[in-house]
């Protein structure tokens, strides 16, 4: 299959580098640890998560953690927390706000806001921007300038949040350390077959019309995410949900142009999932597993510790869009109708 190449492209090439610097830089930087210690400070009635698009998405497995630590915390789009919730935007919550340009519309007008002002945690790829400068903690990424679909900004955020993650259920940072060593070197194993996984997985996608994503737990995100991914870099009609929420209406959709994409996830949930792709199959559908059981090997994940499950989720998504955008021709990622940075609300 011929691959139109193109900045995304580079783009996908660049993540090794973006992780590995983005790693370093983090583990030397007092950031982390500053936020997490802000993160557990008990003078806060409430912890805020937002961001926009798959900024806003990329939070949910920390959610999930600072739920399970029984933390008061809540997730809001920013464009919702400022229009419909404007009561959380005060001094006695703390705002983690994560923006890949920090220079968002949504985003500006958030940290705009000068009375009674929050503590904002900020995780952003660029620290000339609004959101850095007025922030009151910044952890950077190291992803560079990025042309076209988020990509490397993605997995390079998604790292910064598990180094969050688990120095907030270790206690302890230096235990942040080995769990992340083998990061790099299994994304640089993947990538190196990107040809043949472009091949295979156009081949698998052949006729397709319509694709879902869906997952449970921290793979949430790669689903939500993927849905964007497709349209933004391969103009393919995709939406991302719940492996759940799937099964509540979205599967009378289900027919032979239709590919499903079903992550696997943490063990406890792997069979449902396991289970929601032979119910797909059944229609006349297609669906294909993504993670350490999957039959293709464009979508089989190396078994990794948890917190780096969705930021290795993301790379097959990747191929996926290469695939679909070769199929009809066209470079991936190159924009026609939007910028990457989106200043208007």
């Amino acid at each position: 299959m011929v691959i139109i190449e193109g900045s995304y492209l580079s783009d996908i090439f660049d993540q090794p580098r973006a992780l590995r610097e983005t790693l370093a830089s983090l583990r030397s930087s007092p950031s982390v640890s500053s936020i997490v210690q802000a993160i557990k400070a008990a003078d806060y009635d409430q912890i805020v998560l937002t961001g926009m698009g798959g900024s806003y998405l990329v939070l949910y497995p920390l959610f999930l953690t600072l739920t399970k630590l029984g933390l008061p915390v809540r997730m809001a789009e920013t464009s919702e927390l400022i229009h419909f919730m404007p009561h959380l935007i005060n001094s006695r919550n703390l705002l983690v706000v994560v923006s890949q340009s920090g220079r968002s519309g949504e985003i500006v007008r958030l940290v705009g806001e000068q009375s009674n002002r929050p503590k904002i945690v900020a995780i952003t790829n660029d620290a000339t921007s609004p959101l850095a400068e007025g922030s009151d903690i910044a952890a950077l990424i190291l992803a560079g300038p990025e042309a076209s679909g988020a990509c490397k900004t993605t997995t390079a955020t998604l790292l910064a949040l598990a180094l969050i993650t688990q120095a907030l259920t270790t206690g302890d940072l230096a235990s942040t350390h080995s769990p992340f060593d083998p990061l790099v070197s299994a994304v640089e194993t993947y990538l190196g077959n990107f040809r043949e996984h472009v091949d295979q997985l156009s081949e698998a996608l052949q006729g397709s019309h319509h694709m879902f994503i869906t997952g449970r737990g921290p793979s949430l995100p790669a689903a939500g995410i993927g849905g964007m991914l497709m349209k933004e870099t391969a103009h393919f009609h995709s939406e991302g949900m719940g492996s759940a929420a799937f099964r509540h209406g979205p599967f009378e959709m289900l027919r032979s142009d239709c590919f499903v994409l079903v992550f696997e996830g943490d063990a406890a949930v792997a069979p449902l999932n396991q289970s929601l792709v032979a119910d797909v199959r059944s229609t006349g559908a297609r669906a294909q597993l993504i993670g350490h059981s999957a039959e293709l090997s464009a979508l089989r994940l190396p078994e990794v510790h948890a917190e780096l499950r969705p930021i290795l989720e993301m790379l097959p998504l990747q191929m996926v869009s290469l695939a679909l955008a070769a199929l009809e021709g066209r470079e991936a990622g190159k924009f026609e109708r939007i910028g990457k940075v989106t200043t208007e609300e």
